[in-house]
C-alpha cells in the first residue's frame, strides 16, 4: 500500500489476500477459543484427580501448534516466511522436550498470541467480513431488484427501488465501500502481521546478540590465523627451504671443485652438505606440519591416509565423504585426527587405531578408536582440552568414552556450514 499506486493496489491480488486472511481468522479463532477454554475448564475441575495438571499443561503448550499454524498461514500476505524460533531438543525424551519449551520465551510469546486470535482477530476479521457482504449486496443490487420483481425491494428502509436501474447508485457505494474495505483490510492485516512478527518470530535477547558476536570474532580469529599460516608456510617454501637447497648445491659443487687436494677440508665440506639436507628435511617436515599440501590437493582422506602410514601404530582408515569439505572444516578435521593419533602413540598403548569419518545431516562426524588401555583423563594433560578448544572454533564437539581398560573412543562432530 507505501509503494503502489491507490488503483494499482485495488486492482492488484493483495485485497483477496488481505480479505482472506483476515476472514480466515474468524473459525480459527473461535476453535481456539473453544479449546482453550475446554482445557482451562477442564483443568481446574479435574486438577483434583490429577488429569487436570496435564490439560493445563496442554493450554500453556497450546500456542506451539498453533504458532506454527500462523506461520505458514502468513504466507498468504508475507511473502518472507517466518523462521521457527525455537530450540531443536537434541534428546527426543518427553521430560526433555517440555522442560525445553517451557523455558523458551518464544512459548510463551506463542501463548499470547493464542489468546489475541482467540479474543480480539475474530472480531476484526468478522467486521470486515460483514463490510465485505454489505458491499456486495449493494453492488449486485440492480440484479437483486430484477430477479425478485414483481416483489419490493428497499434498501433503505421505508423506501422501495422500483426498477433495476434505479439501483444502480447503490451499485456505485457498494463499489466505493468494497475500495475502502479493501484499504481497510490492508491496513489490519498490516498490523495483524506485525503483531506475528513481534510474537511468533525469533528475536535477538541480548545474551543471544552476544553469543553471536562472539561466535563471529572467533570466526574472524579463526580465519586470520589460517591467512597467517599460510603466509608463513609460503615464506618458508619459497625463502628459506630454496636457500637450503642452494646451500646444498654450492656444498656440493666447492666439495666437487677441491676433490682429493684438501681430505680436511672436502670431510668438512661434506659434513656441512650433510647437516644442509638434514635442515631442509626438517623444514619440509615443519612445512609439512603446518598444512600438509596433500590436504589442499586430494582432501581430508588423502591427508589423513598419509598420516596414518607414517604412523608408530597401525591404523585403519575408513572416511568415505561424497565431496570437498569447506577449507576450515577439511584443516580443523586434519589436525584433530593428527593429534588423537599422536596421544594414542603416546599414551594408550594401544596396537592399533581405526578412523572412519561420515557426512550426515550437513556434519563431519569422524571417530577415532584405538585398543589401548583407556582411562582418557582431559584433566592429566593428554591433549583433549586442546582438541575440544580447536574444535570450538568451528562450534564443533568432541565427545570421549574412555573406560579404564579401554577402548578408547573419540567422536568428532563440526558441522560443515561454520
Amino acid at each position: 500500500m507505501r509503494h503502489t499506486p491507490p488503483h494499482r493496489f485495488l486492482f492488484s491480488s493483495w485485497p483477496p489476500r488481505c480479505w482472506a486472511y483476515l476472514c480466515g481468522g474468524v473459525p480459527l479463532g473461535f476453535a481456539v477459543l473453544l479449546a482453550l477454554t475446554v482445557l482451562l475448564v477442564g483443568g481446574l475441575v479435574l486438577s483434583v484427580v490429577g488429569v487436570g495438571l496435564a490439560l493445563l499443561a496442554g493450554a500453556a503448550l497450546a500456542g506451539l501448534p498453533l504458532g506454527r499454524l500462523e506461520r505458514r498461514r502468513l504466507r498468504l500476505v508475507e511473502p518472507e516466511p517466518l523462521p521457527d524460533p525455537h530450540q531443536p531438543v537434541p534428546d527426543a525424551g518427553l521430560r526433555a522436550w517440555l522442560r525445553t519449551r517451557c523455558g523458551e520465551r518464544a512459548t510463551w510469546r506463542e501463548l499470547g498470541y493464542a489468546w489475541l486470535l482467540a479474543l480480539v482477530f475474530p472480531a476484526v476479521g468478522l467486521g470486515v467480513a460483514l463490510l465485505l457482504l454489505f458491499a456486495g449486496l449493494l453492488a449486485v443490487s440492480p440484479v437483486l431488484v430484477w430477479a425478485l420483481a414483481p416483489d419490493t425491494v428497499m434498501i433503505i428502509p421505508g423506501e422501495a427501488v422500483p426498477h433495476p436501474l434505479a439501483a444502480l447508485p447503490f451499485t456505485a457505494v457498494g463499489v466505493l465501500v468494497l475500495a475502502l474495505t479493501a484499504y481497510a483490510a490492508g491496513l489490519l492485516t498490516g498490523v495483524q502481521v506485525r503483531t506475528a512478527h513481534f510474537l511468533l518470530a525469533p528475536r535477538d535477547e541480548p545474551l543471544t546478540r552476544h553469543v553471536r558476536e562472539l561466535t563471529r570474532s572467533r570466526a574472524r580469529l579463526a580465519d586470520a590465523f589460517e591467512a597467517e599460516r599460510r603466509r608463513i608456510e609460503r615464506d618458508l617454501h619459497d625463502g628459506a627451504q630454496q636457500q637450503l637447497v642452494a646451500l646444498t648445491m654450492t656444498l656440493g659443487f666447492a666439495e666437487m671443485e677441491l676433490g682429493d687436494g684438501n681430505p680436511a677440508v672436502a670431510q668438512l665440506l661434506a659434513r656441512g652438505r650433510g647437516e644442509a639436507r638434514r635442515a631442509l628435511e626438517q623444514l619440509r617436515d615443519l612445512v609439512r606440519g603446518i598444512h600438509p599440501q596433500v590436504l589442499t590437493d586430494h582432501g581430508l582422506a588423502a591427508a589423513v591416509t598419509e598420516v596414518a602410514l607414517r604412523h608408530p601404530v597401525p591404523v585403519a582408515v575408513d572416511i568415505d565423504l561424497p565431496h570437498r569439505l569447506p577449507d576450515a572444516v577439511e584443516t580443523t578435521a586434519y589436525f584433530t585426527v593428527t593429534e588423537a593419533l599422536a596421544n594414542a602413540a603416546k599414551h594408550s598403548g594401544a596396537a592399533r587405531v581405526t578412523v572412519t569419518g561420515r557426512l550426515r545431516n550437513g556434519r563431519l562426524t569422524l571417530r577415532i578408536t584405538d585398543d589401548g588401555r583407556g582411562g582418557a583423563d582431559p584433566a592429566r594433560g593428554t591433549g583433549l582440552t586442546g582438541l575440544a578448544d580447536r574444535l570450538a572454533i568451528l562450534s564443533g564437539r568432541l565427545t570421549v568414552a574412555s573406560p579404564v581398560g579401554g577402548p578408547t573412543e573419540l567422536t568428532v562432530e563440526v558441522p560443515c556450514s561454520a
